[in-house]
C-alpha cells in the first residue's frame, strides 16, 4: 500500500512541475536549471540590483545549458525592463517560447514581444508627416530651378565676356551679369584692380608691364583693362590657364 501512496505522490510531483513551467519535461527541469550555481549567482544579483552582473550571470548559465528556458526568460526580462535592448528582449523571449510553448504565461510574453517590436520602430529615425514632406520637396525643387536659373545667367554672361575679348569689343549693353549681387561683386573686383597701383593703360615706357592677380580678377577683364587682345595675352604668358587664373599670379602685360 505504501508503494501505491508513493507512485501517486510522485505522479503529482511531476504534474506540478510541468504546470508550473509549461514546458515539455526535456533533460532538466525547471527546478535544476534554477539551481544551476550561475543562474543562482544572476537571481543573486538581480536582487542586489547588479542587473549588468546579472545578465552576465545568467549568460554564463546559458553556456552551462543552452537549453535553460529559464535563463532565456530572465535575460528577456532584463533587457526588456532593467537594461533596454528591445532587439535583445525579443531573442530571449523567442528562446523561451521555443523552449516552453505551452507556458502559463506564453501570452504575457508573446505581449512582451510586441511591445518591444514597437520600441524598435519607435527607436528609427521618425519620417516626416505626408504634407510637411511635400512641403519639403516643394522647397527643395524651387531651390534646385533658382540655382539652375544662376548657372545658365552666368554661362551666358560668360560667353558673351568671352566673345567680346576675341573681337576685342567690348560686349552690348545687353548683355549684364546675372544678378545685382553679381554686378556688385564685379564693380568690387574693379575698386581692388585699381588698388594695386598698376597703369590701367598702355605702357609709356620701355620696361616690362606685370599685372598682379586679385581676388575676382578675370583673364578677360586684366586685357580688357590694359586695352590689349586676350589672345596677346595669352602669348605673353605661356602658362597662364586664361579659364584658371590665381590670386598673386603675376602676368606680364604685353604692349598693344
Amino acid at each position: 500500500m505504501s508503494s501505491w501512496i508513493r507512485l501517486a505522490l510522485g505522479v503529482c510531483v511531476l504534474a506540478t512541475g510541468a504546470a508550473l513551467t509549461g514546458c515539455s519535461p526535456s533533460g532538466q527541469s525547471q527546478l535544476d536549471e534554477e539551481k544551476e550555481p550561475h543562474f543562482v549567482l544572476g537571481k543573486g544579483r538581480v536582487n542586489a540590483m547588479d542587473y549588468q552582473g546579472a545578465i552576465e550571470a545568467f549568460e554564463q548559465s546559458l553556456e552551462t545549458n543552452p537549453h535553460s528556458a529559464a535563463a532565456h526568460f530572465e535575460l528577456g526580462w532584463l533587457y526588456d525592463e532593467k537594461v533596454p535592448d528591445p532587439a535583445a528582449a525579443i531573442y530571449h523571449y523567442g528562446q523561451y517560447l521555443k523552449l516552453c510553448p505551452n507556458a502559463d504565461n506564453a501570452e504575457v510574453i508573446r505581449q512582451r514581444i510586441y511591445r518591444c517590436k514597437q520600441q524598435l520602430a519607435a527607436d528609427v529615425l521618425p519620417l516626416p508627416s505626408a504634407p510637411a514632406a511635400e512641403q519639403q520637396l516643394e522647397k527643395l525643387a524651387e531651390q534646385n530651378r533658382q540655382l539652375q536659373d544662376e548657372v545658365n545667367k552666368w554661362r551666358a554672361f560668360y560667353a558673351s565676356q568671352l566673345a567680346a575679348a576675341k573681337t576685342n569689343t567690348p560686349p552690348g549693353n545687353t548683355t549684364s551679369p546675372p544678378t545685382p549681387t553679381q554686378t556688385a561683386a564685379m564693380a568690387s573686383v574693379s575698386a581692388g584692380g585699381a588698388d594695386t597701383g598698376h597703369d590701367a593703360g598702355p605702357a609709356t615706357t620701355a620696361r616690362p608691364r606685370t599685372h598682379t592677380v586679385v581676388a575676382g580678377e578675370t583673364a578677360v577683364g586684366i586685357a580688357r583693362k590694359y586695352g590689349v587682345k586676350l589672345s596677346a595675352l595669352e602669348a605673353a604668358n605661356p602658362d597662364m590657364n586664361p579659364a584658371r587664373i590665381r590670386v598673386g599670379q603675376v602676368l606680364n602685360i604685353p604692349s598693344t
